[in-house]
């Protein structure tokens, strides 16, 4: 399992560093895209601010949209939270009036609560059941995702870790920003974990609006790892509020650094950043 480590101070070093753990392709072609992918300074990052939270809904669902008109059984990890709970919405009311457009789509859940039951209220599993799968039709066979209460959580990791590698990798991650700036359950620390993990919870976490509900609380996560996030194809990264501002800023002008997760989402080719104008109001 890769670990990256460093600070704010050596971030040519770690670019270098995640990427050799990241891409481990077999192929020449592939091979040579990477060595394209390391020269490119700053990589292709697209930044749209919509005038508020609907309008900054409604652009990541046509760029979803998109994604399925050109390949509908595309394998779309998802990731919960209030920033891309309207575009969910949004899309369930065209899975409701086109119900072919998702008829092939293959979603994985990028991340869970460990330690609450699968049907506790405040799981990952409970809000892509009721937001996601039933209204978006998407039938079993084609959901994947981390049982939240494993008897072995290291166990499990390994299985999502084996299916991802034969699935994988995803044709569009669809993420959030933390408010300490991590991704998923990747937080901020001296070292991040390129592979599916067991994760250390941060007081942010904790009080994630999510887990108001929950029965329990979460003893820890379970998340994809960075590797798994920056060989997606693409990314769509929703940032909505004022209060995230802070984190984008540091995203998109900031050096890379594992205090901030988000920030080695700048060593991607193809990332989509949709914000509302409160979030993007610290940026250049």
């Amino acid at each position: 399992m890769g670990r990256i480590r460093g600070t704010a101070s050596d971030g040519a070093r770690l670019r270098a560093k995640l990427l050799t753990v990241l891409f481990r392709m077999d192929d020449r072609s592939e091979r040579r895209k990477n060595r394209r992918m390391k020269s490119q300074s700053p990589p292709g990052m697209q930044v749209h601010v919509a005038p508020n939270f609907e309008l900054m809904s409604r652009w990541a669902v046509a760029h979803i949209r998109n994604v399925l008109r050109v390949k509908p059984d595309a394998l779309v990890g998802l990731a919960t939270g209030g920033s891309p709970l309207r575009t969910y919405q949004l899309l369930a009311g065209m899975a409701a009036r086109e119900p072919r457009r998702f008829r092939a789509i293959r979603i994985l859940k990028l991340d869970e609560w460990g330690g609450l039951d699968m049907n506790d209220p405040a799981t990952c599993e409970s809000y892509l059941q009721r937001h996601v799968l039933q209204p978006w039709g998407v039938k079993t066979d084609r959901y994947f995702g981390w049982n939240s209460r494993p008897k072995n959580p290291a166990v499990e990791c390994g299985r999502v870790a084996r299916w991802l590698e034969r699935h994988g990798p995803m044709d569009l991650c669809v993420l959030g920003l933390g408010l300490n700036g991590h991704l998923l359950l990747n937080e901020p620390g001296a070292a991040l974990t390129a592979a599916p993990h067991v994760a250390r919870l941060s007081p942010e976490s904790k009080r994630h609006a999510m887990l108001q509900q929950a029965r329990s609380r979460p003893r820890y996560g379970l998340t994809i790892g960075l590797a798994g996030i920056l060989q997606s194809r693409r990314i769509l990264l929703l940032v909505s509020g004022a209060k995230k501002a802070r984190q984008l800023k540091r995203l998109v002008n900031g050096p890379l650094t594992t205090q901030c997760p988000a920030s080695f989402l700048q060593l991607h080719p193809n990332l989509t950043i949709v914000c509302d104008a409160a979030a993007a109001g610290g940026l250049k």
